[in-house]
């Protein structure tokens, strides 16, 4: 018998600032509605758009949910098994 997983998850990790962010959020709705995207962009990390700039840094990606409000800015490492959340915005 063949076991079938879903696909595997990005890991998400916060930079001190979104850490930081993240401590003054304190509505359940407002931490339902990251939780949410945090989801959506664990699973799918391309699931944002590129965010222009150059090639010296992270290439930073914008996830926005208009029906939650939320607004990310995160960038993905190169084997895509880790998702750097920069920016919350609830």
């Amino acid at each position: 018998m063949t076991r079938q997983y879903g696909a595997r998850r990005a890991r998400i990790v916060f930079s001190d600032s979104a850490a930081k962010q993240l401590e003054n959020i304190t509505s359940e709705a407002e931490i339902h509605a990251l939780d949410r995207a945090l989801v959506v962009i664990s699973v799918d990390p391309d699931a944002g758009e590129p965010l222009p700039g150059d090639s010296t840094g992270p290439r930073l990606r914008q996830y926005v949910d208009d029906v939650e409000r939320v607004r990310l800015l995160y960038w993905v490492t190169a084997l895509k098994t880790v998702v750097v959340i920069a920016f919350i915005e609830v």
